[in-house]
């Protein structure tokens, strides 16, 4: 596998596993997520890592299989583009 490749898909792992260290042995409740603006803002940038690492990958090789990837970019365009 192409080493830009695994280093974005060990982006994606590293802002996954920091979004679920979050909410170690806390409950996942959304009204507490939007009043936390901290984490709020945190998770939203791993999202943002997440979607950038997901374009790339299909930008380097647009055959590459990924579960909604379209849905996990078109989720960090609307965080970034969206913040108004």
């Amino acid at each position: 596998m192409d080493n830009d490749i695994k280093t974005w898909l060990y982006d994606i792992l590293q802002s996954i596993n920091e979004i679920d260290s979050y909410y170690d042995n806390k409950p996942r409740i959304f009204e507490e997520y939007v009043s936390d603006i901290k984490t709020k803002r945190a998770i939203e940038r791993n999202l943002e890592i997440i979607g950038e690492a997901v374009n790339r990958i299909l930008i380097k090789n647009k055959n590459f299989k990924l579960d909604n990837a379209e849905k996990i970019i078109g989720t960090r365009n609307r965080i970034i583009h969206g913040y108004d």
